[in-house]
């Protein structure tokens, strides 16, 4: 016995149960309304997709092979049209999650309009945005059930037993669209009171992980740019204690938190940190800092004073009232504070790196993994990236060391458009195909993501179609560059109609209304001509 044949049968039994007053229910039609809604709230979801998570990083503990992938995603469609062809084209999916970026929250989605990535937007926005993802991947479930009963009740009326079996089965057996979200909390949106506030609303959407970083929330920059400023471990670690706390509130136990650290580029710290007893986490952090040492009757009024080993030292402080690091300690910040992170509560880490160099990530987790063996990364394979440069200075530095001739080569101009059919080219564009196998051999990447590629891929469309509809193409560089290709590949949205839920909302009449409804799917529905 099936859930969905269960469920007939219990709405039957209700039915007997309330008498002629619920003659009208057909109990397959409401077991249907039921498989359609597997999910009802979004702490289901958040459970249901945590558990996901913990057991695909079990199996990558196992097996670093079996890494996990996702793309971000700004709108709701976009991550259901990007869950929907990855089960027509991959048949599950099996470790493919959806990134939540505060980027694209920003820049798309601000009642400001595009804002820059500095926690300037309107933080509500984030669970709005959760909340609207799952909203579209089950609506992608009742859709493609919804084709799935169609399909039963044709076979069943053509009384092809076979095909019912099959039917029925891919019915029972159906793998939902809902996936793991990892969701940006930036860093919290202020103290940790209102990190734990958010966290809680991003939980209740549905997140299952919420990733969060170590940069001060009223200074906090994009990953990719210049002018970060970092906290105190201490800071951190409250506000990872909020999200936990937020999990346990809400009952998901299992909840992912994954601690980002922006150490490696980040050169200055909003505060000191305070530090009770020498070599204790406060007194590390500031050992990286940039000081001078400084005599007692030298000292000025408003100077801020570090005694360490009974030397006075001033930390160099700059007009903006922020500390500066001392050059060179980044990756040593770094792995401190991943170390300290996993020591204190965090299940994955997050490093922003400056380029994507499998050596350099793993040179780091190297050394995190002398403390916690099992360390784990996201890793960001960021769009701010020239992957093409990167790879071929890579390989024009391999190239070189393994004694080829690279005089035909330029290091400082590798981007030339005549170097495309190079042996070096297609060293680097092999290096980038099998950059997330490498990567999570190599370098404990459980998790490879790309933050803003949908904002990309929908700028690169909408010129392609515009170039050509504005231009001499007219309204063939529409039918030949979008619509026949919908068909030919079978993209979903060439009936957009049923992707907008018609035929569900035509079934829903006749559940009902019986035989009076009035449903728009007839002979006269110009969607007819794409069966």
């Amino acid at each position: 016995m099936t859930a969905y044949q269960d469920d007939i049968e219990a709405i039957q039994a209700l039915k007997e149960q309330y008498g002629s007053g619920w003659d009208a229910i057909n109990p397959e039609s409401a077991a249907r309304l039921r498989a359609q809604n597997r999910f009802r709230t979004g702490l289901e979801i958040a459970q249901y997709t945590a558990d996901i998570m913990r057991r695909d990083m079990a199996e990558y503990d196992a097996d670093s092979s079996v890494y996990t992938q996702s793309l971000g995603v700004w709108h709701g469609f976009i991550g259901q049209q990007k869950l929907i062809s990855i089960k027509k084209h991959l048949k599950s999916t099996n470790k493919r999650y959806l990134y939540l970026s505060g980027w694209m929250v920003a820049a798309l989605r601000s009642e400001f309009g595009p804002l820059p990535d500095q926690s300037m937007h309107e933080k509500t926005a984030v669970p709005a945005l959760i909340e609207e993802l799952y909203t579209f991947l089950r609506q992608a479930d009742a859709r493609e059930l919804d084709l799935l009963f169609t399909q039963l009740d044709e076979a069943r009326l053509a009384g092809d037993e076979t095909a019912v079996e099959f039917i029925q089965s891919q019915i029972d057996n159906h793998e939902t669209h809902v996936v793991p979200i990892i969701a940006d909390i930036d860093a919290g949106f202020g103290n940790p009171e209102a990190t734990y506030l958010l966290a809680k609303k991003m939980i209740e959407a549905g997140a299952c992980a919420i990733q969060i970083e170590n940069q001060v929330s009223d200074e906090k920059q994009c990953g990719h740019q210049d002018g970060k400023v970092t906290v105190p471990h201490e800071d951190f670690l409250a506000k990872i204690n909020a999200v936990r706390y937020a999990f346990l509130e809400l009952g998901i136990e299992n909840g992912i938190i994954v601690a980002r650290t922006d150490s490696l580029g980040a050169g200055l710290t909003q505060k000191l940190a305070v530090s009770n007893e020498p070599g204790d986490l406060g007194d590390q952090y500031n050992a990286f800092l940039d000081v001078e040492e400084i005599s007692e009757a030298a000292l000025s009024d408003g100077d801020v004073i570090i005694r360490r080993d009974g030397r006075l030292l001033r930390p160099k402080r700059l007009a903006s009232n922020l500390y500066q690091f001392r050059p060179g300690t980044g990756e040593d910040r770094v792995v401190l504070d991943c170390i300290t992170s996993l020591q204190n509560g965090a299940d994955l880490l997050w490093i922003e790196t400056e380029k994507p160099h499998v050596e350099q990530i793993a040179g780091m987790v190297d050394r995190i993994r002398e403390a916690v063996p099992n360390a784990k990364l996201v890793y960001n394979n960021s769009p701010s990236f020239n992957w093409t440069l990167n790879f071929r200075q890579q390989a024009y530095d391999q190239l070189a060391e393994q004694g080829k001739d690279v005089s035909a080569y330029d290091r400082g101009d590798l981007m030339s458009v005549d170097y495309d059919d190079t042996e070096l080219a297609q060293l680097a564009d092999e290096k980038i195909r099998t950059f997330q196998r490498d990567g999570s051999a190599r370098a404990g990447i459980f998790h490879h993501l790309i933050t803003l590629p949908t904002y990309h891929t929908a700028a690169l469309s909408t010129d392609s179609l515009a170039k050509g509809y504005f231009g001499d193409e007219g309204m063939l560089a529409y039918v030949k560059g979008v619509q026949r290709r919908e068909i030919r590949e079978g993209i979903a949205t060439v009936k957009h109609q049923n992707m907008a839920g018609s035929d569900i909302g035509d079934n829903h009449k006749e559940y009902f209304a019986g035989d009076a409804a009035l449903k728009a799917g007839g002979k006269d529905n110009t969607m007819n001509q794409f069966n």
